[in-house]
């Protein structure tokens, strides 16, 4: 089953025009409807604080949230319009311990939920932490996009990176419909190792893609003297891809401790999007 409904996450950060785009083209080549979601921050504070707060700044607090819900739908609608997608725009309003449910709320009517990648230069940008959020909680996967933007294509060079666990699993098999049109799709295994299920590593799921018609090549790397995720970095711009395909968490049940380094070091210093699955 391909991708039929999509979400992307807007707000007035210089990067969400070039999510918006992504999020457009993958509806294009899919066939796919479009759920623009503009979600912003309503700042939070106790009653008895509000209501000592000068009417015209409780005012001018309104209007600006006003504002950027306005603003960042219009933009969406306009760029929205040059593209032969049926689309929608919705708009939340939500408390900043809110806003990651409020959005995975929307998302889990959608097969795939793109978010953009932080930058800590724009502070309207979403942080890692609501990310992190949805992701933990929507039960969909998660396309997470540069802020610097992605190609005009996005799923014709692949690298899965394969580990053999239950997140790579997940996010191996949500993946599945991005994989149709691929011209390749590299299986990364860094530092390989038997195991009793695999006659030798990669072989298995490199038989499951090609099960579904996917172009598959196993590439086996031995990472010393790097970081994996930094080793992962240079496959990405070594195989030429234009898409990652990744386990987003480890088996930490401590919510803090839940995020492993290589999906935090990928999210931090991205070069293409990234699909992540829970």
């Amino acid at each position: 089953m391909g991708l039929k409904n999509i979400l992307v996450h807007l707000d007035d950060s210089k990067s969400s025009k070039k999510r918006c785009e992504a999020a457009l083209a993958l509806a294009a080549a899919h066939g796919a409807h479009l759920t623009g979601l503009v979600a912003v921050t309503a700042p939070s504070m106790p009653g008895y604080i509000r209501a000592n707060l000068p009417r015209e700044a409780v005012e001018a607090q309104e209007n600006y949230l006003q504002e950027v819900l306005e603003n960042a739908g219009d933009a969406f609608e306009k760029v929205a319009k040059n593209w032969s997608v049926p689309y929608e725009l919705r708009k939340v309003r939500a408390s900043e311990a809110e806003l990651g449910d409020a959005i995975a709320l929307h998302g889990r009517h959608a097969d795939l939920i793109v978010m953009g990648q932080e930058d800590e230069e724009d502070g309207a940008t979403l942080s890692r932490e609501v990310m992190e959020e949805v992701l933990l909680s929507a039960g969909r996967p998660l396309l997470v996009v540069p802020y610097i933007g992605a190609s005009k294509t996005i799923g014709k060079r692949v690298i899965i990176a394969w580990d053999g666990g239950r997140e790579a699993a997940r996010a191996l098999n949500d993946a599945l419909p991005l994989l149709s049109d691929a011209e390749a799709v590299m299986v990364l295994i860094a530092n390989p190792k038997s195991a009793p299920s695999e006659r030798e590593a990669g072989s298995d799921i490199a038989l499951h893609l090609a099960r579904h018609n996917v172009p598959v090549e196993v590439h086996k790397i031995h990472v010393s003297e790097v970081s994996i995720g930094d080793a992962l970095l240079d496959q990405v711009a070594d195989l030429g891809a234009d898409l990652v395909v990744m386990g987003g968490y480890g088996h930490s049940r401590f919510r803090e401790l839940v995020l492993g380094g290589v999906t935090r070091q990928m999210l931090q210093q991205m070069t293409v999007p990234v699909l992540m699955s829970h």
